[in-house]
């Protein structure tokens, strides 16, 4: 057995692996050397028993080691995997850079390949088509996007490890699930069920077929086995829930629409190498027999056709889908005179060997079947609905209507229908110039939990992003309905990138005349004094005033708020350049630099606390390093929930969240200037996104601090008044009086003298 796997992104990337491992940058075009590995990094012998792509890197197991090879820098590095590792799956996800339009995925089977050609066992490999298209390109979490599982291939299920990484392989940790068994499920709510048993008689390899519709295909020597769906329900529309692993059926070969043998291994032949694309599927036998068949929806109705035979098995064939209609056989060839082989490939045209006098396959019965969502995936935030459309052609004398003459069954398919939920109609909308019907197909999706159909413990946690796949496709079509392939789109439900929040800002203080814009766009500068500022929970008290440069460039001129007027600012939502609603959800400020003249209205008792509310303090004390803890979705907790774990001890302690159920608010304290503010939405149910902004005001109209308290003010002014009372009334008496008289005098002596010094300062002057 060989195995062809083919880069998810790049077309003409791909890796060959057999008795030896070409890797090629050019679809095999070009004459190649055997991939080997530094001689340093070797230890013992080396057996290449899986491999992936993973962005710009391949990853190999390589004598149960993962070694990681750069291609475009040309490195080589270990990967941190266990030494224990023979197989390495992904979901093969194309999610990043520039994307080319569709390529099949060619990787099915694979051999244990070794550089001294010595034949090993059957390895396993990975891959998978691009599915999106580069118009359509969303970034996918990392989680999903970099998600690579290694394990050892053959071990005993009481003893079995896998190890997880998310950084696209360059370390590994041990994923733990509670349940061990048959397809045990490590999310909820399948955590609670494991998959039917099914009849298999020796190890079988997995493979992912390409567009993550939930699909699996299980497969040996002498077992090919499918994964499909779950079950439907009722026309006109089938809404199918695919569970990959709860049903799992023998792919039957046919001829003549009839049965012929119920499993391939009732054919009597040894599977040698598979391949798949989207819902096609050839096999390549010792035998040197050619089978080519779909992926059926719903479950059950998988089979294969056995192809006229041709000489074109050799224990180097690979098989690799060019597009749907045509299959290449790929074997490499030896050059006595170079060490570097080449490839001979040989095509195989399905359609023309469908329609030949051999099979004469039975006319496909949809003339036409498209999408404008075909190959594009979109992004579903919370509180978010997506509606697309299809539309359908039949045969003439053949419809899409339950119970009529010629009646077809279209099928909507979600992957992961624990998270992502539609509702669909179907309708006659236009005839085309030669009478036929056109249907279309209209389709809504939004998350599960939102639609209130199921019981609360049939959803996942809304909590979570996930991935889903949408999949518009015809049940049990003709085998030659090739060119018919499902129309399928990928479904991120999680964080909307082109999402912003902006705090109104209508009212400015520049353009109210407070604050000129030519000033603060010169390098403008205030000072905090130290008094005003803190430096956050368990920090010393600031010793010097704090001088802060203005940002205008990435702030503007500051808003405009009146110091006495409780405030809360006014968030709106956009997605790109539209607005789309008031934020209304819970949020959070923060000052830069630490300013502390505000408080808030409300207490945690007046805010309806059950529990103790979180606050900056309890946030930065619990960071893992001093004020780098962020408040977000991701560690907020509400105290409107009661908690035997944090009951409500401290009611009067200041709330310090804003918006949501509570109309809390800013009060500013008797200090004019400007403040620049942190904004984090805090609601975990509002958005995956992390929705945060940066804005400023300024604080105007509070009057400057007296130096003493208002009551010493009074009696020093109460005091002043009595003693200028008493003074009228007791000055005019002392001057009647010897002593008054002496006053005088010595008064008028005064005056003399200065008279006389100011006569003599003139004289100097002249």
């Amino acid at each position: 057995m060989t195995c062809l796997i083919k880069h998810p992104c790049e077309k003409t990337t791909a890796l060959y692996l057999g008795r030896q491992v070409f890797f090629t940058r050019d679809n095999f075009e070009s004459s190649l050397l055997p991939l080997t590995i530094p001689t340093p990094m070797m230890v013992g012998q080396p057996e290449v028993t899986s491999a992936h792509f993973a962005g710009s890197r391949l990853l190999l197991v390589v004598s149960q080691k993962v070694y990681m090879y750069d291609y475009n820098a040309d490195l080589w590095n270990t990967s941190e995997a266990p030494n224990t590792t023979t197989h390495l799956l992904s979901p093969g996800i194309c999610a990043s850079g520039h994307l080319p339009k569709r390529e099949p995925a060619v990787c099915s089977a694979s051999v244990s390949t070794h550089r001294t050609r010595r034949p090993q066992g059957p390895p396993c490999c990975s891959g998978s088509e691009s599915l999106l298209s580069h118009t359509a390109l969303h970034e996918l979490p990392p989680e999903i996007s970099n998600s690579v599982f290694a394990y050892l291939h053959g071990e005993q299920i009481s003893q079995a490890n896998i190890y997880v990484s998310n950084n696209g392989g360059f370390s590994f940790q041990k994923f733990t699930y509670e349940r061990q068994g048959m397809f045990a499920y490590s999310d909820h709510p399948l955590t609670r069920s494991l998959g039917l048993a099914f009849d298999y008689n020796e190890t079988l390899q997995a493979l992912i077929p390409p567009g993550q519709r939930g699909l699996l295909i299980l497969w040996s020597q002498n077992s090919l086995l499918s994964s499909l769906s779950a079950g439907a329900q009722p026309p006109p529309v089938a809404q199918v829930a695919p569970v990959p692993g709860q049903i799992v059926d023998t792919i039957q070969v046919q001829k003549g629409g009839q049965t012929l043998h119920p499993s391939i291994f009732g054919a009597n032949v040894t599977v040698h190498n598979i391949a798949v694309y989207e819902n096609g599927l050839a096999v390549l036998t010792r035998e040197d027999h050619l089978y080519y068949g779909r992926l059926g929806i719903p479950s059950g109705s998988s089979s294969i056709i056995k192809f006229p035979d041709q000489q074109v098995w050799s224990q180097g064939a690979a098989l690799m889908f060019l597009n749907p209609g045509k299959l290449q056989i790929l074997t490499p060839l030896p050059d006595a005179a170079s060490p570097a082989y080449d490839f001979r490939k040989c095509v195989v045209n399905i359609q023309a060997v469908l329609t030949g006098p051999d099979l004469h396959a039975e006319k496909c019965k949809i003339e036409l079947m498209y999408g404008a969502f075909k190959g594009k995936m979109y992004t579903l935030d919370m509180n978010s609905q997506l509606e697309v459309t299809a539309i359908m052609i039949p045969r003439p004398g053949a419809s899409l209507i339950p119970q009529a003459r010629e009646s077809l069954l279209p099928l909507v398919m979600v992957s992961n229908p624990y998270s992502l939920g539609l509702k669909t109609s179907i309708y006659e909308f236009d005839n085309t110039y030669a009478g036929n019907v056109l249907y279309r197909l209209d389709i809504r999706l939004k998350q599960q939990h939102h639609w209130g159909w199921f019981d609360p413990n049939f959803t996942s946690s809304i909590k979570r992003p996930t991935l889903s796949t949408l999949t518009v496709d015809v049940a049990n079509k003709e085998i030659s309905c090739m060119d018919l392939q499902p129309l399928t789109a990928l479904i991120s439900i999680g964080c909307d990138q082109e999402k912003k929040i902006i705090v109104q800002n209508k009212i400015s203080a520049c353009s109210s005349g407070v604050l000129d814009p030519r000033v603060l766009q010169d390098n403008y500068t205030y000072v905090i004094e130290k008094g005003s500022y803190n430096r956050g929970p368990g920090e010393e008290a600031a010793t010097e005033d704090l001088l802060v440069s203005y940002p205008f460039k990435d702030l503007g001129c500051p808003g405009l708020v009146y110091y006495e007027t409780p405030w809360k600012p006014v968030i709106e939502l956009w997605q790109g350049e539209e607005f789309k609603a008031l934020v209304e959800a819970e949020f959070v400020l923060r000052e830069v630099h630490g300013l502390s003249t505000f408080s808030y209205a409300l207490t945690a008792e007046a805010a309806g606390c059950s529990s103790q509310p979180q606050n900056w303090s309890s946030v930065l004390l619990s960071a893992h390093e001093a004020g780098q803890a962020t408040w977000s979705r991701e560690n907020y907790v509400s105290c409107h929930s009661p908690s035997s774990n944090n009951p409500l001890r401290w009611p009067d302690v200041q709330y310090q969240i804003l918006g949501g159920r509570t109309d809390n608010r800013i009060i500013f304290k008797q200090w004019n200037g400007i403040y620049i503010f942190h904004l984090s939405v805090l609601d975990p149910y509002y958005s995956y996104c992390h929705l945060e902004t940066t804005f400023s005001i300024y604080v105007y109209g509070a009057y400057p601090l007296s130096l003493f308290a208002p009551g010493v003010t009074i009696v020093l002014l109460v005091a002043s008044m009595l003693l200028a009372v008493w003074l009228a009334h007791m000055i005019p008496r002392l001057l009647c009086t010897a002593g008054g008289h002496k006053i005088r005098e010595a008064y008028r002596g005064l005056c003399r003298r200065c008279s006389s010094l100011c006569h003599c300062c003139r004289g100097l002057r002249c």
